[in-house]
């Protein structure tokens, strides 16, 4: 029996590439002569890189970047596609991982390293980048990333501004002369599983703010300095980026890369299925196994568990999902769902016992379906 195996990341506790691992083993207790393809997935979020680069036989690169409050980081990023195209994700740059809490700061966190990042690809000579941009710490509309690109956001004295969110308030000029002529004949995609704009009580401020240690006032501060920001875009770059769905992902730099790049803001799960050839994978299994750390209603927007159902339920190929809990029915089709955690066990406890979970909800799930009738196991 072929099992693919198509787990994304159980947050706070397993990354995509561990949770297949995990599932695998519970996989082979069951099916011990079961031939495993694994395939972790994301869905722009922090573990893209990891998940496509693994899926797709890549390599990892590492660039000394700036972090989201200029001190210098680690950044991984990788290359697919016999090295033509380049994975990247925003969060290894300037994500919430790398701040302590009381550092949090979106006045003044930026995504200047993001453009390092992008800057580092297009050195590489790849012809398609692919960045993730889930897990931010910035609410700067991707200025900061311009300015690592080449553009300059200046004041009304000529002055380029400081970098972080607060500083666009007083932005009165784009200047996008030097910016780096590669970007115009590279292939850009921004994988986002949200649709929200960049503006307003649905926008990037508002919504995503909070988490980054924004307050009310600071909400409204940062809300107003994107709103001058897009008005300076539609001038200078011919560019409306107010109304574009999805622009206020990772505090609007979405919306930057698809107003200085000319990048094309497509689903985080989509993308990255396609990149690894997920449907035909599904198609050539006899069972596929997802799963998440926790499955509600929210799994039905954009995440990888429900896309690997769909694709699953078109191609006839049975689906089971283990998860770490779930809360309500599932929005998605699955043949069964395996809950990791006991009943009653704390959630901490069962986070930090996941790599001991995990498998023996797998090898469950798996033992549970194998003994249905053969009528009933779809």
């Amino acid at each position: 029996m072929r099992v693919l195996v198509a787990p994304q990341e159980f947050k706070g506790s397993l990354a995509a590439v561990e949770a297949a691992d995990c599932i695998a083993e519970g996989v082979r207790c069951a099916l011990p002569d079961a031939e495993i393809d694994p395939a972790p997935l994301a869905d722009g979020g922090p573990g893209t890189v990891d998940a496509l680069v693994r899926a797709a036989d890549g390599r990892f690169s590492t660039a000394r970047v700036e972090g989201p409050l200029g001190a210098p980081v680690d950044a991984r990023w990788g290359r697919i596609g016999d090295g033509r195209a380049a994975v990247i994700e925003m969060a290894a740059a300037a994500g919430l991982s790398l701040l302590r809490e009381e550092e949090l700061d979106p006045r003044r966190a930026s995504t200047f390293g993001v453009g390092q990042l992008i800057w580092h690809a297009l050195e590489a000579g790849v012809e398609r980048i692919l960045i993730g941009v889930g897990g931010s710490a910035t609410n700067d509309g991707g200025a900061g990333m311009a300015s690592a690109l080449g553009a300059r956001l200046l004041d009304d004295a000529g002055a380029p501004l400081p970098p972080g969110g607060a500083p666009l308030a007083r932005l009165s000029r784009i200047d996008a002369a030097g910016l780096d002529p590669r970007i115009a004949a590279a292939r850009i995609q921004v994988l986002c599983d949200v649709q929200n704009p960049l503006l307003g009580p649905d926008g990037a401020s508002a919504v995503y703010g909070p988490q980054k240690g924004a307050d009310s006032a600071c909400i409204a501060e940062l809300d107003a300095a994107l709103a001058n920001y897009a008005g300076v875009v539609e001038r200078d770059l011919g560019i409306n980026i107010a109304g574009l769905a999805g622009g206020g992902a990772a505090g609007g730099l979405a919306a930057g890369l698809a107003a200085v790049c000319g990048a094309e803001l497509v689903g985080g799960f989509d993308a990255v299925a396609a990149a690894i050839d997920l449907a035909e994978r599904i198609a050539q299994a006899d069972l596929v196994i997802t799963g998440e750390g926790r499955l509600d209603f929210q799994s039905a927007w954009g995440k990888a568990t429900a896309g690997v159902a769909a694709l699953a339920g078109q191609s006839g190929t049975p689906c089971l999902a283990v998860v770490g809990s779930r809360s309500g029915e599932p929005a998605a089709d699955f043949a069964a769902v395996t809950e990791a955690a006991p009943a009653g066990m704390p959630i901490a406890e069962a986070m930090s016992r996941s790599a001991e979970l995990v498998p023996a909800a797998a090898e469950r799930a798996i033992t549970d379906w194998l003994n249905r009738p053969a009528d009933s196991r779809r």
